[in-house]
């Protein structure tokens, strides 16, 4: 019967056909939701006899995500949902990541980042469920490209998409640290959405921070002064007196611009992907938000050029490389000067030279690489790809596609 689950959803045999008819993969009503997160406290409202688990579509190192249905009252909504199992959790002393990815969840509010319906758990499993994303990740998506590589329009469209994406969760005290195609879904309507927070560098209060920046053509860095030095969150004043006002109006003041990002937040941790892994991270010197801009930067090489720019034959040749190696553009395919030069900012090896380490998302939207972008119209740019409609008899598959990175033919570089 629907909804009657064995303990362990692992155990199951998945069938798309399972899914109702009229289930939606449009957000459930404010009234579900809130009866979803007083589960959190209470366990009464919604509970994981309601969830049925339809089908696995990815594997986490705290978790496992499945496509699942919720029934509430006979009507049904698709989710994703995030399976963690309590005791393997606590043994491998891996729960505080856990505990960090839900913490985070519930602060998102922003349109590429997922919204968290809510928890519900059991004595062994815990679960987050979020909305469900039905193009797949930007890794398989670009598998399916001519080539297996985008082409700019649309490097820029998705680029641009996470670095708002990063502004925002820098701004709340977080560093990403775990940025790869892999964690880019692509939603029903063909933008992006950032996934998998538990690799995140979380501000706590006594963590000292750069303060709140005033940018302008004038004045690159003007820094503000922060109401309280334990707030994670610099406060910045835009409001001043009707008086103060009419002064700065003749002459014309310069145009603000303004940046607060975590950047003094530091971590002596190594976590991450390989490939991706700032020299920083490599080296131990410890790191902070600029981390994320690097993790940008490779994942652009890698959407142009269908690899990444320091993989090496083993692990520890690619740490190397990401060190010692120069940065390498192949000669195909063409890829323009402005773009070029961003990537080339983004992988500074010093994080201090790094594009984003003063200015943080400002620095990229000032680039000429962006100069087309209407970053306040973002959400109503044309997506370079559009998931079909949703269907219950067509799924995604299990299978991966191929995806063998070391190409018979050599690559020539500039």
């Amino acid at each position: 019967m629907p909804g009657n689950l064995p303990d362990d959803p692992r155990s199951m045999s998945f069938q798309s056909s399972d899914l109702s008819g009229s289930s939606s993969v449009d957000d459930p009503p404010n009234e579900t939701i809130r009866r979803l997160r007083s589960s959190d406290s209470s366990g009464a409202s919604i509970s994981m006899n309601d969830l049925r688990f339809l089908k696995k579509l990815g594997n986490g190192d705290i978790g496992s995500v499945y496509l699942a249905e919720l029934k509430v009252e006979g009507k049904g909504w698709v989710v994703a949902a995030k399976v963690m199992d309590k005791k393997e959790l606590e043994g491998r002393n891996k729960d505080g990541r856990a505990k960090t990815e839900k913490e985070i969840l519930q602060l998102l509010d922003h349109p590429f980042l997922p919204r968290l319906y809510g928890c519900v758990e059991n004595d062994m499993f815990s679960c987050l469920l979020t909305e469900f994303c039905p193009g797949g990740d930007l890794h398989v998506l670009r598998q399916l490209q001519p080539a297996k590589r985008f082409l700019e329009p649309a490097v820029r469209f998705y680029a641009a998409e996470l670095v708002a994406a990063l502004e925002y969760i820098h701004m709340l005290g977080i560093v990403y640290r775990d940025l790869k195609p892999e964690n880019v879904l692509i939603g029903s309507d063909g933008h992006i959405m950032l996934t998998d927070f538990d690799l995140c560098l979380k501000c706590e209060l006594g963590v000292a921070y750069t303060p709140a920046h005033i940018i302008t053509d004038q004045n690159p860095l003007i820094t503000l002064r922060t109401r309280s030095s334990m707030s994670c969150m610099p406060s910045v004043s835009c409001f001043n007196s009707k008086r103060a006002r009419k002064k700065r109006a003749r002459p014309r003041a310069p145009e603000l611009e303004f940046v607060a990002e975590p950047i003094d937040l530091r971590s002596m941790s190594f976590v991450g992907t390989h490939e991706y892994l700032a020299p920083e991270i490599v080296s131990g010197d410890g790191h902070g938000s600029t981390v994320d801009w690097w993790t940008l930067g490779i994942l652009i090489y890698e959407l142009l050029y269908g690899f990444t720019p320091f993989k090496g034959t083993e692990h520890d040749l690619t740490l190397t490389n990401i060190v010692a190696r120069a940065l390498e553009f192949p000669k195909e395919p063409f890829v323009s000067t402005s773009l070029k030069e961003l990537i080339a900012g983004l992988l500074a090896k010093d994080p201090a030279k790094r594009l984003g380490s003063t200015m943080g998302a400002t620095a990229m939207k000032r680039h000429p690489f962006f100069s087309s972008v209407n970053w306040a119209l973002l959400r109503c740019a044309t997506p370079p790809h559009v998931p079909p409609p949703f269907s219950a008899t067509i799924s995604p598959s299990d299978d991966v596609l191929d995806d063998n990175d070391d190409d018979d033919h050599p690559v020539d570089y500039y």
